[in-house]
């Protein structure tokens, strides 16, 4: 059974973003030592597969990057686990790492991910890298995405849209500031009314995703004695799963309406697709039933989306809580982490469909 002390000797290897080559070196032996499995690496990402007869394959996957941080800090105290990546996701990659290596008997074929540069620009993401490079690794029926869940199923996940917005203006002198139009005061009634947005709920599936819109960046200004003529922000737009990429930047533009004029600018600069709950499919139905609670709504990003992009019904499931991920006290216990396999494991020996 996986113990805080396997956690910790993933944790202890430091893999910011780009920086995975020893941790992936470490899971690649581990993995190796299984016979039942072909172990392949692609870059920095590990990649093992079981070649029998059957015809259903399952995916589990996990990222090994996390996002900054001093791993040295990092402590076992009875059963918590505190330190960087312990709850996003190196709990949920010990379990991965202990299930993959038991040798028994599973009515499918399974394919184990660990994946780098998840945490940062999705161009770059290890697991986009597999995909061009090697997609026949990545085929498969279904697939678990081992995101921090709590224990509980989190069903497809929101898209997110970024948008500039560029506000123009007349410069002046800010002592006749009659004689200009300070582009920084029009960019302040946008942002009033994004701090007034009120978050559209919608329900797929039976679970509820909760939009939201936050301004994330602000620039502008020319000199201290000088009227903007420019100012700009970034919005940051969590869509659900039933808007396009379209539909969520024209609803933006409508709900920007009349602040803004034919010379201000709108320019989309990132888009991630949203996953739909795929609920309905029965292996992800088997796993909302083992969890023993009911599934809800993942309100951020995952790579849920990619599998969707890739034909593969998946959904989030993990060890630790998703609300601590990327703080300074992020943590996980021995409980989660055992809850995460039991569960996992247990839906790794159910019955093919």
């Amino acid at each position: 059974m996986t113990t805080l002390d396997d956690v910790m000797a993933l944790v202890a290897i430091s893999s910011v973003s780009g920086t995975e080559d020893a941790l992936a070196s470490f899971v690649q032996a581990r993995l190796a030592s299984n016979d039942q499995l072909e172990v392949e690496r692609v870059g920095d990402n590990v990649i093992a597969r079981t070649l029998g007869q059957h015809r259903t394959r399952v995916l589990v996957a996990g990222h090994l990057d996390t996002v900054p941080g001093d791993v040295r800090t990092a402590t076992i105290e009875g059963d918590v686990l505190r330190g960087l990546g312990a709850c996003d996701m190196k709990g949920s990659l010990a379990g991965m790492l202990e299930l993959a290596c038991r040798v028994e008997t599973r009515p499918f074929e399974v394919t184990w991910v660990f994946y780098a540069r998840e945490e940062i620009a999705r161009a770059e993401s290890g697991l986009v890298e597999v995909s061009e490079v090697r997609p026949d690794l990545l085929v498969a029926d279904v697939a678990i995405l081992a995101e921090p869940t709590g224990g509980r199923v989190e069903a497809g996940c929101q898209g997110t849209l970024r948008v500039k917005i560029t506000m123009h203006g007349v410069r002046a002198h800010t002592a006749r500031p009659f004689t200009g139009h300070n582009a920084i005061h029009r960019l302040g009634e946008v942002l009033t009314l994004v701090a007034a947005y009120r978050p559209r709920e919608v329900e797929l599936d039976g679970v509820t995703y909760v939009e939201q819109l936050q301004a994330v960046a602000v620039e502008g200004g020319v000199a201290p004695n000088v009227v903007p003529d420019w100012a700009s922000c970034v919005l940051n737009h969590r869509v659900a799963p039933d808007r396009s990429r379209d539909e969520a930047s024209q609803w933006l533009r409508r709900y920007l309406g009349d602040l803004l004029t034919e010379d201000d600018r709108f320019e989309v600069v990132d888009w991630a697709p949203s996953a739909t709950p795929e609920l309905h499919n029965d292996h992800l139905a088997r796993l909302v039933s083992l969890s023993g609670d009911s599934p809800r709504a993942k309100v951020g990003w995952t790579d849920v989306a990619t599998f969707r992009e890739l034909g593969i019904p998946a959904t989030n499931f993990g060890a630790g809580d998703p609300l601590l991920a990327h703080r300074s006290d992020e943590l996980v216990t021995l409980g989660e982490v055992t809850t995460f396999v039991n569960v996992l494991g247990e839906w790794l020996r159910g019955d093919a469909r």
